[in-house]
């Protein structure tokens, strides 16, 4: 599960984490200060070592975590959460902006596909008179 050397690129390492799909948006996040390594901005193939710390920006949502493990390769989501520790004040903030973010989605209307047919602008029609 550990790699033989004892760091790893900071990008490498977020893909094999997967926290991104590809290596290439990960060094996208790193190069656009999504990611902070130990407090501070990065480069995508500065090394990260085990105990390093990470700040991650990704969706709207934030982990503050700590790398545990340098993998040899990437791995099954399962198994990547084990590579690193997540605060426990990071998850409950994260639990916090997906329950908002989830409230948010229900509130907004529904996005239809095409425009209001006739019945649907009737029922537009009468609902805007009753509110009058």
């Amino acid at each position: 599960m550990s790699a033989g050397s004892e760091k790893m690129r900071l990008d490498k390492w977020l893909w094999a984490a997967r926290f991104y799909k590809t290596r290439a948006l990960a060094s996208e996040a790193v190069e656009g200060g999504k990611v902070h390594l130990n407090g501070q901005r990065s480069k995508p193939g500065k090394e990260v070592r085990v105990g390093s710390r990470l700040e991650i920006q990704k969706g709207g949502l934030a982990w503050q975590i700590e790398i545990l493990t340098l993998p040899a390769q990437r791995r099954p989501a399962a198994e990547a959460q084990t590579f690193y520790l997540e605060t426990e004040e990071s998850q409950q903030r994260r639990a916090v902006a997906v329950a908002a973010l989830r409230a948010a989605r229900q509130a907004s209307p529904l996005q239809t596909a095409s425009k209001p047919n006739k019945r649907d602008r009737r029922l537009i029609h009468r609902f805007k008179e009753k509110n009058q």
